[in-house]
């Protein structure tokens, strides 16, 4: 019996310098990682997996996966999630997918973020 591979081998050999630049390059210019992926002929999920992977191995900042918004809070609109009037003091935050979390001025930063984090993996 005999076997014959036709065309070119798609199994490649990363170095993790390139593992990480890849990585890094989503969210730059807006690039999402289907677009990364694409531009690398990789697959959504090899990105994915080479971010856990450096995360593990400690090669990722930890800035990497930080998110912050600045928030100017002269040009806080006064539109309210719903028909709901909140006590002073109350932040209102408008997310993805018409969602409002509402939270006391005096939260955690650090709970905070874990809470949007949940909320938006929803």
């Amino acid at each position: 019996m005999r076997v014959e591979i036709l065309g070119q081998e798609r199994r490649r050999r990363w170095r993790d310098e390139q593992k990480l630049e890849i990585v890094l390059s989503v969210g730059i210019d807006g690039a999402t990682v289907t677009e990364v992926a694409q531009r690398h002929d990789v697959t959504r999920q090899q990105i994915y997996t080479w971010r856990s992977e450096l995360k593990k191995q400690g090669r990722l900042p930890s800035s990497a996966n930080a998110v912050f918004v600045p928030v100017d809070m002269n040009a806080v609109q006064t539109e309210v999630c719903g028909d709901r009037q909140d006590p002073p003091g109350m932040i209102e935050l408008q997310l993805n997918f018409g969602r409002c979390l509402r939270f006391d001025s005096g939260v955690d930063a650090t709970v905070l973020a874990r809470l949007i984090r949940a909320v938006e993996a929803a």
